[in-house]
């Protein structure tokens, strides 16, 4: 019982990793044509940085998968003092309108960071993205990339329940999730919630710029049963001194999932946040795990490792 309460935990911590999607629940608009960056990314009033601080390029990034817990890990990476990570999503490898306004725009939506910290963002929407990978590397070809993956079939019900209650929210008409699934009787793989599942697809195009060691995945699916362990790896493959440790979480019985313990205070994200996710129609769940079986063997042979995916 607890394993199915906690697995709110991942939508808890999650952030829109996109635009707001314009047709149906799923699809994905990129914004137009000299749109602005992302409202959260508005300018405040200059404050004077800490003494010793400077805004750095990320010595990391959490590059997806959308729905897949990048939330969750860079609230749990954030307790550690060497990192410094950034607040918002920055979209800035995966938005054309962005990615033309330079390095020095992007390098100033950093957080001010001391010499002994690193430097970390999360964007979800990089993994998927045909030219992140390539203009990552235009930046750092040795920045150390995060990965974070859960069972591609739940992450595809996710995704449909983010984008749900978003057109709720904005007065939108909405569709059930098996009328999206499938088209004619048929599974619609074109549906883009099922496209982003692709894990396979996807990593051969990061592959083609990174070698794998210099990509780490996060297992998704322990993240929320365990913390501590993929946290640890974390912090290996960062070159982090190991300072995050069991007491930095606790099981909120009442919101049913883990809460972070840090620098004397405890915090869970917003009680809006682990919307539950929609009953599936058993034969369609069936359908679209099937297809996904094939994409998932080829992953593992990509990465040299399996997961405990159905």
């Amino acid at each position: 019982m607890a394993c199915l309460l906690v697995s709110a935990f991942l939508l808890v911590l999650q952030t829109s990793a996109a635009p707001p999607e314009a047709a149906q629940p799923g699809s994905s608009a990129a914004p137009g044509p000299g749109a602005a960056p992302p409202a959260n990314l508005s300018a405040d009033p200059p404050l004077a940085p800490p003494p010793g601080t400077s805004k750095r390029a990320p010595h990391g990034i959490i590059i997806g998968v959308r729905k897949g817990g990048t939330r969750a890990l860079l609230e749990m990476l954030d307790i550690h003092p060497e990192v410094a990570a950034a607040a918002a999503e920055v979209h800035f490898f995966d938005w054309d309108e962005n990615y033309a306004r330079g390095f020095d725009w992007y390098r100033e939506l950093m957080p001010y960071s001391y010499p002994h910290q690193i430097t970390v963002e999360k964007t979800p929407g990089y993994f998927t993205s045909p030219l992140a990978p390539e203009r990552i590397r235009a930046m750092n070809a040795s920045v150390r990339l995060l990965l974070i993956l859960r069972d591609p079939a739940e992450r595809v019900i996710s995704d449909y329940t983010q984008v749900y209650f978003n057109r709720l929210e904005s007065h939108k008409p909405v569709q059930a999730i098996e009328n999206l699934l499938v088209r004619n009787g048929a599974l619609n793989a074109r549906y883009k919630a099922i496209q982003r599942s692709l894990y396979d697809v996807h990593m051969r195009n990061w592959l083609r710029h990174f070698p794998l060691e210099q990509i780490h995945i996060v297992d998704g699916d322990t993240l929320i049963r365990d913390p501590l362990p993929e946290l640890q790896k974390v912090e290996r493959f960062l070159n982090l001194s190991p300072r995050i440790a069991p007491s930095n979480f606790y099981f909120n019985q009442t919101k049913g999932f883990y809460c972070i313990r840090s620098d004397g205070r405890e915090r869970c994200l917003h009680e809006s946040k682990g919307r539950p996710h929609p009953a599936v129609n058993g034969t369609v769940l069936q359908q679209l795990r099937r297809y996904l079986r094939e994409h998932n063997r080829n992953f593992y042979r990509l990465v040299k490792r399996s997961f405990d995916w159905q």
